[in-house]
């Protein structure tokens, strides 16, 4: 009876939360020459603050096509809960020219997030700082976790990338895979790939090289052993990417968090009845993102 009550008068405060105006502030972040431009909105002060860490790939403040991080943003926005989510420093073009000279490390990656929770970190505004790490991000979060009060792993890969890369590209065509196989061997013992079959080169092109070592390097399951404030981990069963398997490991790893597996939700977050449909929210912002993932994330984040 407690839980129904409780969940009730969550349910009535969002209502009225939902009700109220939506404050929303354009914020640039630096880390050193770096520009982190992003956006916070919050429904009232004295309300807990999720910073969004985003997954592989040239991804904006708002999720790029399928405006996942938009629609994970409008609702929990009213459930009393402000929002900040910024353009990785691969998605905003003020930053091509440090990117061409520099070149970009997972490390890069953490050092930014760092940044964002530096910046909030003594906002008076906000009761606590949680990250909701995304795919890639699920890895760079538990890399950057100072200042932060609670943790949250979406779509978080359970083994090294190179295993997942492996799997993913084997599946769309097996001697593709075997190639990938080979190459990050390749990358592991000697630093570089001297040959890459032109099929592959978007993954393989010199320049990404660096970033794939620095990336194989990190094992999600060593390193989520270091997280210490209370961390929740979520799967959809829908995701094509990242299998619930890798969840079930990362909770292996991490016995005391708490593990939720959403039922009919692919890894852009999005609600899949059809399983024609899954790949088509990938580029598109006309499905819907999952009611079970926000409702799961407020109860946890109102514990």
């Amino acid at each position: 009876m407690t839980r129904i009550l409780t969940y009730l008068s969550i349910s009535i405060f969002s209502i009225a939360v939902s009700l109220a105006q939506v404050k929303s502030e354009e914020i640039t972040i630096n880390n050193m020459a770096i520009q982190l431009p992003g956006t916070l909105s919050y429904a009232s002060e004295k309300s807990p603050l999720i910073i969004w860490v985003h997954g592989s790939g040239g991804v904006d403040r708002n999720g790029n096509q399928p405006q996942y991080i938009k629609q994970f943003r409008d609702e929990i926005n009213k459930n009393n809960i402000a929002f900040f989510s910024y353009d990785k420093r691969t998605a905003n073009p003020q930053n091509a020219q440090f990117l061409q000279e520099d070149g970009v490390l997972i490390a890069d990656f953490v050092s930014d997030l760092k940044e964002v929770v530096n910046h909030f970190k003594d906002d008076k505004r906000f009761t606590e700082i949680i990250l909701a790490a995304h795919s890639q991000g699920s890895l760079i979060a538990m890399m950057a976790l100072n200042n932060v009060d609670k943790y949250i792993s979406i779509a978080g890969a359970g083994e090294t990338i190179d295993k997942t890369l492996i799997r993913q590209i084997t599946a769309q065509n097996a001697e593709f895979g075997k190639l990938t196989a080979t190459y990050l061997n390749e990358l592991i013992e000697t630093g570089e790939i001297k040959e890459v079959d032109p099929n592959l080169m978007s993954l393989f092109a010199k320049p990404n090289q660096p970033f794939l070592t620095s990336w194989v390097e990190l094992n999600p399951l060593e390193e989520i052993k270091n997280v210490n404030v209370p961390a929740l981990i979520i799967n959809g069963d829908k995701d094509l990417q990242v299998q619930v398997l890798d969840a079930e490991a990362l909770k292996s790893a991490k016995p005391d968090s708490e593990l939720i597996i959403i039922k009919n939700m692919n890894h852009v977050l999005k609600n899949i009845e059809k399983d024609e449909d899954n790949l088509k929210s990938y580029m598109s912002a006309d499905f819907s993102i999952s009611e079970a993932l926000i409702k799961t994330i407020v109860e946890f984040i109102h514990k």
